[in-house]
């Protein structure tokens, strides 16, 4: 058994190297996020689509109620956690981007992680907001290499850490932008975590921690990431069939469900391949039969449903899944789905992956 390491994120140092990752819609709220944070690790808020069951939502003030609720959502895991380490996950690929990074770095969060797009611009976001660190989301060196080079020469600074996430194992959206990167070895962890920890130490020659994720589960699959060069590990499915994730019980229970043939791949509405359980309406989907509900908001900067109607409105169905509606929503998950076997309680989590 290898010593954990130390991770440290700008000025944040959280107990273990350990951060729940981002997973919206609502997946990932203020129970969950407040509850890693006070375990030690870094809970993370997903910012996507907070407005969809807040009473202020009237059906026309969605970006304006969304803005309110990521403030709100870091307030909460902050009253659960007061010493513990907060994130939010912004998608760059979302219509009130910068609204949504503005109102968490406003709202106090201590990290703002950002990917689904190369975050070129959050520096500028957050200009005002010294101890907010930045992390950007990546699966190759060369995304790494031209945030670097972008935030170095107009904003004159560097990112906190980099999370690299391998479109072979993660959930939801997996960071390829092409469905055939999904599959291709050379996303894999074991070659982008080593070049990348090279490259930051010869080229940019910074001091900037490398986070891996996709595919973690256990102290094993951690120490293997550690191994590779990693000083911190993401884990998303496991945190989210918890007894403290926000999601409804029956979100967990098709978790708990799942058996490894029920995870497939699909090309999202956003315009990349997404990892996701086959249920009904993804059945649908890929015979070409899906019928989407209408859109919330148009909260994507690009959207195919928007354009042509080809696919379907995916805040709607992750929001049906984040109700627990197996029959129309879109259960995003990880390849290790299929080791839900019970809701676990983010405590024991813990005490297994650093016990001893």
């Amino acid at each position: 058994m290898i010593n954990l390491p130390l991770l440290k994120i700008g000025n944040h140092s959280p107990k273990y190297p350990i951060i729940q990752g981002g997973m919206g819609v609502k997946v990932s709220g203020s129970k969950l996020a407040g509850s890693v944070a006070l375990h030690g690790g870094v809970g993370t808020i997903a910012s996507v689509g907070l407005a969809c069951d807040h009473p202020d939502y009237k059906g026309w003030n969605y970006f304006d109620v969304n803005e309110i609720a990521v403030a709100e959502s870091v307030k909460k895991a902050r009253e659960s956690a007061p010493d513990g380490i907060v994130a939010v996950n912004c998608m760059v690929a979302l219509t009130d981007y910068e609204r949504q990074v503005r109102s968490a770095a406003e709202a106090g969060v201590d990290i703002i992680v950002s990917g689904a797009g190369l975050p070129v611009k959050l520096p500028e976001y957050t200009r005002d907001f010294a101890d907010v660190a930045l992390v950007p989301i990546v699966s190759s060196v060369r995304a790494a290499d031209l945030i670097i080079r972008k935030w170095s020469r107009q904003y004159g600074r560097l990112p906190d850490a980099i999370v690299v996430e391998t479109p072979l194992y993660a959930g939801g959206h997996v960071g390829a932008t092409r469905m055939e990167n999904v599959t291709d070895m050379a996303f894999s962890l074991e070659r982008v975590v080593p070049d990348l920890v090279k490259y930051l130490e010869e080229t940019v020659k910074a001091d900037i921690p490398v986070i891996a994720a996709g595919g973690i589960w256990d102290r094993p699959d951690m120490e293997r990431a550690f191994e590779l060069g990693a000083r911190g590990v993401q884990m998303g499915t496991r945190f989210a069939c918890t007894e403290e994730g926000d999601a409804d019980i029956r979100f967990k229970k098709a978790y708990i469900d799942a058996r490894p043939e029920d995870v497939v791949v699909i090309m999202s509405p956003v315009g990349i391949p997404g990892r996701a359980l086959l249920n009904p309406f993804v059945r649908k989907y890929i015979s070409g039969e899906v019928e989407s509900k209408p859109c919330i908001a148009a909260c994507l900067s690009h959207c195919s449903y928007l354009r042509d109607r080809s696919t379907f409105c995916i805040a709607q169905a992750l929001v049906d899944a984040y109700k627990g509606d197996w029959e129309n929503g879109l259960f995003f998950a990880g390849s290790n789905v299929a080791k839900c076997s019970k809701i676990e309680r983010v405590g024991d989590i813990f005490d297994e992956l650093v016990g001893g």
